[in-house]
């Protein structure tokens, strides 16, 4: 109760409200007291991202046989005049062994959902995944995966003429190969083609994501 106080920001519950809660907390948290590792997985609900979000689930139910769940598919609370969501997300990451969040565009739920996570009680069992997300500085060249998302950002900047994209991801290719990864310039441009065929441009972030995403 001492979570639900803090999440309602100390309005007076209500006997049914009070209720309510216990119902939920009785029907979802032991599922969190098991000795399953359990993973709380945020990230949007609309298609086609709701499918990462399963894929992420479905990889840590097989690889791990542990308890990861969306909050989207649990009792919902049926109170009206409290903010259901803030009390839900407060219990559920509270007594969740992890937190991993699946962000893959700027706008929507997953924002707010970054933004509760970022600091304690949260911060210290939370992962976050943005999707095509590059701090794009030589140190940070580790990896082909790396090199490439740096690459879609640069294939899809408006302002860049043909030629200077082209300029731009050639100078990267070439960095990366002197920092020792293995990758090439057609491993490169075959990713950027078949992303430009789907219409698949790269996720965009605002500033405010962008640094919280380094903050992790």
């Amino acid at each position: 109760m001492a979570v639900v106080h803090e999440a309602v920001g100390g309005i007076e519950l209500e006997p049914a409200e009070k209720r309510e809660i216990w119902q939920f907390a009785q029907h979802e948290l032991p599922y969190l007291w098991s000795q399953r590792t359990s993973y709380f997985i945020l990230g949007s609900y609309r298609d086609p991202y709701i499918r990462r979000l399963r894929a992420v689930q479905n990889e840590l139910t097989k690889q791990l046989g542990a308890y990861p769940f969306i909050m989207g598919d649990l009792l919902e609370l049926p109170t009206e005049r409290l903010n259901t969501f803030d009390i839900m997300f407060s219990l559920l990451a509270t007594y969740s062994d992890y937190i991993v969040g699946v962000f893959e565009k700027e706008g929507g739920g997953e924002a707010p959902e970054l933004g509760e996570i970022d600091d304690p009680p949260y911060f210290d069992k939370s992962y976050v995944f943005p999707r095509d997300y590059a701090w794009v500085t030589d140190a940070n060249l580790t990896s082909k995966h790396h090199v490439t998302q740096a690459a879609l950002e640069i294939a899809f900047t408006d302002e860049l003429k043909q030629d200077e994209v082209h300029s731009k991801i050639d100078a990267l290719v070439d960095r990366a190969q002197e920092s020792g990864i293995d990758v090439t310039e057609k491993e490169v441009w075959d990713v950027i083609d078949d992303r430009a065929v789907e219409g698949d441009e790269p996720a965009k972030y605002s500033w405010v994501h962008l640094n919280k995403f380094r903050k992790f």
